[in-house]
Protein backbone atom coordinates (compact mmCIF):
# COMPACT_ATOMS: atom_id res chain seq x y z
CA UNK A 1 0.00 0.00 0.00
CA UNK A 2 1.48 3.52 -0.55
CA UNK A 3 0.43 6.50 1.39
CA UNK A 4 -0.28 10.02 -1.00
CA UNK A 5 1.90 12.60 -0.09
CA UNK A 6 1.75 16.55 -0.80
CA UNK A 7 4.48 18.25 -1.35
CA UNK A 8 4.43 21.93 0.39
CA UNK A 9 7.36 24.42 0.06
CA UNK A 10 9.77 24.56 2.74
CA UNK A 11 8.56 26.14 6.32
CA UNK A 12 8.36 25.63 9.74
CA UNK A 13 6.31 21.94 10.31
CA UNK A 14 8.14 20.25 13.02
CA UNK A 15 5.15 19.52 15.27
CA UNK A 16 4.25 19.24 18.25
CA UNK A 17 6.83 21.16 19.75
CA UNK A 18 7.21 22.41 23.80
CA UNK A 19 5.61 25.63 24.95
CA UNK A 20 7.99 27.37 27.20
CA UNK A 21 7.61 30.90 29.19
CA UNK A 22 10.75 32.71 28.59
CA UNK A 23 12.07 34.33 31.68
CA UNK A 24 14.02 37.11 31.74
CA UNK A 25 14.99 40.30 33.27
CA UNK A 26 16.53 41.02 36.62
CA UNK A 27 13.64 42.63 38.40
CA UNK A 28 15.70 45.69 39.34
CA UNK A 29 17.18 47.52 36.05
CA UNK A 30 15.31 45.54 33.35
CA UNK A 31 12.02 43.96 34.83
CA UNK A 32 11.08 40.68 35.25
CA UNK A 33 9.19 39.62 32.23
CA UNK A 34 7.43 36.19 30.26
CA UNK A 35 7.36 35.10 26.67
CA UNK A 36 5.65 32.34 24.92
CA UNK A 37 7.56 30.30 23.04
CA UNK A 38 7.30 27.13 20.85
CA UNK A 39 10.21 27.39 19.09
CA UNK A 40 12.64 25.54 21.82
CA UNK A 41 14.17 22.32 22.33
CA UNK A 42 16.89 20.25 23.54
CA UNK A 43 20.41 20.69 22.25
CA UNK A 44 22.97 18.79 24.37
CA UNK A 45 23.31 16.89 26.90
CA UNK A 46 26.67 16.74 28.35
CA UNK A 47 27.01 20.22 28.54
CA UNK A 48 23.20 20.50 29.08
CA UNK A 49 21.76 22.64 26.40
CA UNK A 50 18.92 24.29 25.03
CA UNK A 51 17.77 26.40 22.20
CA UNK A 52 15.29 29.18 21.91
CA UNK A 53 14.42 30.98 19.10
CA UNK A 54 13.48 34.89 19.55
CA UNK A 55 12.89 37.59 16.69
CA UNK A 56 14.82 40.96 17.71
CA UNK A 57 11.39 42.80 17.00
CA UNK A 58 10.79 41.56 21.08
CA UNK A 59 11.24 42.78 24.84
CA UNK A 60 12.61 39.39 25.67
CA UNK A 61 15.39 39.77 22.45
CA UNK A 62 16.11 43.19 24.13
CA UNK A 63 16.53 41.48 27.92
CA UNK A 64 18.19 38.39 26.67
CA UNK A 65 20.60 40.63 24.83
CA UNK A 66 21.28 42.77 27.90
CA UNK A 67 21.31 40.14 30.60
CA UNK A 68 22.64 36.48 28.64
CA UNK A 69 20.80 34.36 30.48
CA UNK A 70 16.95 33.30 30.40
CA UNK A 71 14.81 30.56 31.92
CA UNK A 72 12.46 28.13 30.69
CA UNK A 73 9.73 27.58 32.46
CA UNK A 74 7.29 24.67 31.25
CA UNK A 75 3.70 25.45 31.65
CA UNK A 76 0.96 23.15 32.44
CA UNK A 77 -2.44 22.47 30.28
CA UNK A 78 -4.18 24.16 32.75
CA UNK A 79 -2.00 27.54 31.66
CA UNK A 80 -2.87 27.62 28.29
CA UNK A 81 -4.77 30.99 28.58
CA UNK A 82 -2.10 32.73 30.26
CA UNK A 83 0.47 30.78 27.47
CA UNK A 84 -1.36 32.15 24.82
CA UNK A 85 -1.39 36.01 26.60
CA UNK A 86 2.18 36.19 27.34
CA UNK A 87 2.64 34.80 23.59
CA UNK A 88 0.78 38.20 22.12
CA UNK A 89 1.01 40.58 24.25
CA UNK A 90 4.47 42.53 25.08
CA UNK A 91 6.22 42.90 28.46
CA UNK A 92 7.27 46.81 27.29
CA UNK A 93 4.05 47.37 28.17
CA UNK A 94 2.43 45.06 30.36
CA UNK A 95 3.09 43.31 33.50
CA UNK A 96 2.68 39.44 32.40
CA UNK A 97 3.08 37.94 36.16
CA UNK A 98 0.45 40.07 37.66
CA UNK A 99 -2.02 40.53 34.66
CA UNK A 100 -2.24 36.91 34.56
CA UNK A 101 -1.87 35.66 37.90
CA UNK A 102 1.68 34.12 37.84
CA UNK A 103 4.21 34.65 40.42
CA UNK A 104 8.10 35.34 39.41
CA UNK A 105 10.57 34.05 41.93
CA UNK A 106 14.35 34.82 41.39
CA UNK A 107 15.90 31.94 40.01
CA UNK A 108 18.95 30.10 42.24
CA UNK A 109 22.17 30.22 39.67
CA UNK A 110 20.70 33.50 37.14
CA UNK A 111 19.13 36.85 37.72
CA UNK A 112 16.25 35.85 35.32
CA UNK A 113 12.76 34.70 36.82
CA UNK A 114 11.50 31.62 37.33
CA UNK A 115 7.32 30.90 37.19
CA UNK A 116 6.47 29.79 40.44
CA UNK A 117 3.00 28.10 39.31
CA UNK A 118 5.17 25.76 36.53
CA UNK A 119 6.73 22.77 37.42
CA UNK A 120 9.33 22.69 35.56
CA UNK A 121 11.76 25.80 35.16
CA UNK A 122 15.11 25.45 33.42
CA UNK A 123 17.85 27.80 34.46
CA UNK A 124 19.91 28.77 31.03
CA UNK A 125 22.98 31.35 30.70
CA UNK A 126 23.93 31.99 27.39
CA UNK A 127 26.33 30.47 25.66
CA UNK A 128 26.02 31.13 21.96
CA UNK A 129 24.04 33.10 19.71
CA UNK A 130 23.07 32.55 16.02
CA UNK A 131 21.45 35.30 13.75
CA UNK A 132 19.29 32.84 11.31
CA UNK A 133 16.87 35.52 9.43
CA UNK A 134 13.67 36.39 10.91
CA UNK A 135 14.57 34.93 14.57
CA UNK A 136 18.08 34.56 16.73
CA UNK A 137 19.01 31.24 18.23
CA UNK A 138 20.06 31.30 21.56
CA UNK A 139 21.66 28.41 23.12
CA UNK A 140 21.84 28.67 26.50
CA UNK A 141 23.61 25.88 28.86
CA UNK A 142 21.31 24.44 31.99
CA UNK A 143 22.82 25.83 34.82
CA UNK A 144 20.35 24.33 37.60
CA UNK A 145 16.87 23.19 37.15
CA UNK A 146 13.53 24.08 39.75
CA UNK A 147 10.76 21.11 39.90
CA UNK A 148 7.62 20.87 41.54
CA UNK A 149 8.40 18.49 44.75
CA UNK A 150 5.06 16.58 44.09
CA UNK A 151 5.98 15.28 40.91
CA UNK A 152 9.14 13.44 42.34
CA UNK A 153 8.21 9.82 42.94
CA UNK A 154 9.72 7.44 45.73
CA UNK A 155 12.52 6.83 43.74
CA UNK A 156 13.25 10.62 43.56
CA UNK A 157 12.57 10.13 39.35
CA UNK A 158 10.56 13.10 38.05
CA UNK A 159 6.83 11.92 37.04
CA UNK A 160 5.68 14.44 34.51
CA UNK A 161 2.90 12.52 33.85
CA UNK A 162 1.34 14.16 36.78
CA UNK A 163 1.97 17.75 35.28
CA UNK A 164 -0.02 17.75 32.47
CA UNK A 165 1.98 19.63 30.03
CA UNK A 166 1.00 21.62 27.30
CA UNK A 167 2.20 21.52 23.72
CA UNK A 168 1.89 23.54 20.94
CA UNK A 169 1.46 22.42 16.87
CA UNK A 170 0.31 24.50 13.92
CA UNK A 171 -1.35 27.61 15.96
CA UNK A 172 -2.80 25.37 18.88
CA UNK A 173 -2.40 24.06 22.06
CA UNK A 174 -2.83 20.72 23.18
CA UNK A 175 -2.03 18.84 26.35
CA UNK A 176 -0.06 15.69 26.26
CA UNK A 177 -1.70 12.46 26.27
CA UNK A 178 -1.39 9.18 27.81
CA UNK A 179 2.08 7.63 28.53
CA UNK A 180 2.85 5.11 25.19
CA UNK A 181 6.06 3.83 26.72
CA UNK A 182 9.51 4.89 27.74
CA UNK A 183 12.75 5.05 26.25
CA UNK A 184 14.32 1.32 24.75
CA UNK A 185 10.94 -0.07 25.63
CA UNK A 186 10.52 -2.48 22.36
CA UNK A 187 14.10 -3.56 23.01
CA UNK A 188 13.73 -4.31 26.98
CA UNK A 189 14.57 -7.53 28.43
CA UNK A 190 11.53 -8.89 30.39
Amino acid sequence: MSIEKTIWPGSTQLAPSPVVLVGTGDGKRRPWDIMTAAWAGTLSSDPPMVGIGVRPSRFTYDQIEALQCFTLNMPTAAQARAVDYCGVISGRDTDKFSTQGLTALKASRIVAPIVEECPVSLECEVKHRLDLGSHVLYIGQVVAVQVTSSLIDDKGRLDLAKADLLAYAHGHYYSLGADLGHFGYPVKKK
